[in-house]
């Protein structure tokens, strides 16, 4: 896995307040804030499940881990006392003569203790299922396989889930601002960025995006276009050593987006640059 911190950084400029103050296609902790319409073909969720799982939120996240669980036993609890029922063990319980197929099954709590205990593997020994019926052992296989399988989907959804890098994210430090000089005679846009943990980053990468709507020579009007800034793909530069604080410097040339933008027009232009940092943490590997 790979973790990637996205961040918004504001260009250092005297924009007006209201400028400042406009809702942002990225907040600062790296979320999106663009909402999706209804979406009427959600059977889309549903085929790429653990995905969906993944992305819901923690609390309705472990609703469904529970539920997971719970239901699976009380259905398999439910099969056992009816079994126990149709073969009439519940009422030779205490019949040391009777060949039961579900041994000391006398209600569905005890069933439901029979189905917990089965599927976990705790096995204390009071009730089991026993070799008198050849559909006790199928249906205490099926429910085997059936649990295996939730426990490989809920424990790698979880997994997943807690080792998400959202809070890897937290120790990233952006600059608030980032400024536009002269550096090697040449016009740069500069910021920083910085790494608060001892274990670093290996193979970090970073680039930027600028969002910004335009209007065509056509008169075509693209709202929110993403255009590309360059921070030194070509030469290697977008590469980064994060063992101390590292200065980004994106040349301001023919290719980039902010070549015919100017100082006064800078004042009243409404864009966003969006930076996005991708790298392997050191300690873990994802």
């Amino acid at each position: 896995q790979t973790l990637m911190i996205i961040a918004p950084v504001k260009l250092q400029s005297h924009m007006k307040r209201w400028n400042n103050q406009r809702q942002r296609y990225v907040t600062k902790d790296g979320k999106c804030r663009v909402n999706l319409g209804p979406i009427a073909d959600k059977s889309r969720f549903i085929s790429d499940i653990f995905t969906t799982l993944v992305d819901l939120k923690f609390c309705w996240f472990l609703l469904v881990f529970t539920m997971c669980y719970i239901l699976t036993w009380v259905v398999f609890g439910g099969i056992y006392f009816f079994g126990a029922w149709l073969r009439d063990d519940i009422a030779h319980v205490h019949d040391p003569l009777w060949k039961a197929c579900f041994h000391n099954v006398d209600s569905f709590l005890s069933a439901l203790l029979l189905s917990l205990e089965s599927q976990r593997t705790i096995g204390y020994g009071s009730r089991m299922v026993t070799a008198n019926c050849p559909e006790g052992t199928v249906l205490l296989m099926i429910q085997s396989i059936l649990g295996s399988i939730i426990d490989a989907l809920m424990v790698g959804c979880m997994f997943v889930k807690i080792s998400r890098p959202q809070q890897r994210a937290q120790t990233l430090i952006f600059s608030k601002s980032c400024v536009i000089c002269e550096r090697d005679e040449k016009l740069c846009m500069l910021f920083r960025i910085g790494d608060l943990r001892a274990s670093h980053m290996v193979d970090a990468k970073i680039r930027a995006k600028l969002i910004k709507s335009r209007q065509t020579k056509e008169g075509e009007f693209i709202p929110l276009e993403q255009s590309e800034i360059n921070l030194g793909y070509d030469s290697g530069q977008d590469r980064l050593l994060l063992v101390e604080p590292q200065t980004i410097t994106h040349i301001i040339n023919e290719s980039s987006p902010f070549w015919e933008v100017g100082s006064e027009r800078l004042k009243r232009e409404t864009f966003e640059i969006i930076v996005i940092l991708e790298g392997i943490v050191e300690a873990s590997g994802l």
